[in-house]
């Protein structure tokens, strides 16, 4: 009896000291948000980040993705994680950030369900979040990565006047928002491993689409310019698309704000994309909403279905504030900003009893031609599907909390 009994105990300290092994902090982390109360006492931008990760435990399932898919949306989202985690230190957002690279690029940098050759700007946009990853761990597939991305830039097709199209799918054509995809990742590769020799490259970008798609009669922008003034939903006089759109807006001006980052000071196009952030800002602010929001057609606030939308409106907060925190805008913005988190906390966020956070009234998506075909109109831009939690709002918001510090 007494030897069962010093086999039941040996038995029992063996499984004891196997369970009591140390895990990873991610398997840690993972474990921890699951269960964990999130606190209200914490900033917006942790709560945001931790609601997402107790939703998703890997990052690539955002959106509810079924498979690892290489996503501009989700690297907006990691890029926001990865300033978090500069500024807490804590790295767990740094993990989360690097699972979702791990999972589609192999040891040799390949990507994995992603093709270059498909010529999409989008593509760009998650390698965003490799630079850090390769800074830190000097890890040689993560370069390997960044020069995959940045060869797309070589063979990439571009209008007459030297744009890059949106998409192979979509030829001659310049989308606002393909400037956030691809001008902060051109500028900040060109900055880091090429001297800054193609500055005036991204810069010429920003040029063409601010001087074909700016309505004078407002002073903000058209959604896109078709160089080739043939798709119908282009103007045969201009090639510009028909409305503005909120998202697009904030694309636009995240992507000046970012690319600025790597502008120096003395650089000859420097002065002229800080003009055209000041332009933006100066011009939105006149359709900012009592609430402090933006409407989904920003200038045409009364028409019948219009709603005030979240993901472009958290977007121009986080321009604005990061444009004064910059320098590149008067201070007088920072209320314009304060005003913009302010309505979205207010209006938009929901928070529900174990303090996870949600952001609701997203335009889950946007945009022209394609099939079904997508004219532009107004009425177009209100049937598009609002949704809660979809990943334009999740990155947008956090951005914008962070830069606001709030």
């Amino acid at each position: 009896m007494k030897r069962v009994f010093t086999i039941f105990v040996s038995i029992a300290v063996a499984f004891v000291v196997i369970n009591c092994k140390p895990v990873s902090q991610q398997q840690q982390v993972n474990f921890d948000v699951q269960k964990t109360v999130i606190p209200t006492s914490i900033k917006w931008s942790e709560r945001m980040a931790l609601s997402i990760m107790k939703r998703h435990e890997k990052a690539w399932q955002i959106d509810n993705h079924e498979a690892p898919k290489w996503d501009y949306k989700i690297g907006m989202i990691l890029t926001a994680y990865q300033k978090l985690y500069a500024k807490t230190g804590d790295k767990k957002y740094f993990d989360y950030a690097k699972g979702y690279a791990d999972e589609l690029i192999d040891s040799d940098g390949n990507f994995q369900n992603f093709n270059p050759q498909d010529h999409n700007i989008d593509f760009i946009n998650p390698g965003k979040i490799l630079f850090n990853l390769y800074n830190k761990t000097k890890e040689q597939k993560y370069l390997k990565a960044l020069n995959i991305l940045r060869r797309q830039f070589e063979d990439h097709p571009r209008t007459p006047s030297g744009g890059f199209w949106h998409k192979k799918i979509y030829p001659n054509q310049m989308w606002l928002d393909g400037l956030y995809m691809g001008q902060p990742f051109y500028a900040r590769y060109t900055s880091q491993f090429e001297n800054g020799k193609n500055l005036n490259d991204v810069a010429l970008q920003f040029e063409l689409l601010h001087d074909h798609t700016f309505d004078k009669n407002t002073g903000l922008y058209f959604h896109a310019w078709d160089e080739s003034k043939q798709m119908a939903w282009a103007s045969p006089q201009t090639g510009t698309a028909p409305n503005i759109w909120l998202r697009a807006l904030g694309w636009y001006g995240m992507a000046l704000v970012d690319a600025l980052d790597y502008f120096p000071k003395d650089h000859p196009k420097q002065k002229e994309l800080v003009g055209y952030l000041n332009e933006l800002a100066s011009a939105i602010t006149k359709f900012q909403d009592e609430s402090g929001l933006w409407y989904q057609v920003p200038n045409l606030q009364t028409r019948e279905g219009n709603y005030l939308e979240a993901s472009g409106s958290s977007m121009l907060v986080y321009a604005i504030a990061k444009g004064v925190n910059q320098g590149y805008l008067s201070k007088d913005f920072e209320k314009v900003a304060n005003k913009g988190f302010n309505g979205l906390i207010t209006k938009l966020i929901k928070v529900d009893v174990d303090g996870e956070i949600h952001i609701t009234q997203v335009c889950a998506s946007a945009g022209l031609g394609g099939n079904p075909y997508r004219d532009g109109s107004f009425e177009y831009y209100m049937r598009e599907k609002i949704k809660t939690d979809n990943s334009h709002g999740l990155g947008s918001f956090m951005l914008a909390a962070l830069e606001l510090d709030k």
